[in-house]
């Protein structure tokens, strides 16, 4: 089995079908990004594409499991990413395809606001007496 920087350097040449994608540490795992979107999560050595409503389908009729994690209080969270095919390893068209689809849904999916600084209360000056 790679070791997960390997196995991330692997996964990321496999996305050399489409320009301009990058990796970067996240969360214990790498994230995959395509002009500043993520469109995949790497955790455990396993390839998740970013799915939504209207793509998830596809990962469904192939029986992928979506990318879930136990909190603290011991609630299970799935996120909107979902295991690779065999076929995106496998068949240049088939990465093609599967990128373009995670591509996708990473653009439908609803922006976060931007961070702004929380404003902070007006200091005041204690006068002495």
């Amino acid at each position: 089995m790679p070791s997960d920087e390997q196995f991330v350097t692997e996964v990321v040449d496999r996305f050399c079908v489409v320009d301009s994608v990058t990796s970067r540490k996240i969360f214990g795992g790498h994230g995959i990004f395509h002009n500043g979107l993520m469109i995949a999560l790497i955790a455990d050595n396993e390839l998740y594409l970013k799915a939504d409503k209207e793509s998830e389908h596809w990962f469904n009729d192939e029986g992928l499991a979506a990318f879930s994690y136990q909190k603290s209080d011991g609630k299970v969270f799935r996120m909107s990413y979902f295991q690779a095919s065999e076929s995106f390893f496998e068949d240049d068209e088939e990465t093609r395809v599967w990128t373009q689809r995670a591509i996708d849904a990473a653009i439908r999916a609803p922006k976060k606001p931007k961070r702004t600084s929380k404003s902070r209360p007006a200091s005041t000056t204690r006068v002495a007496k």
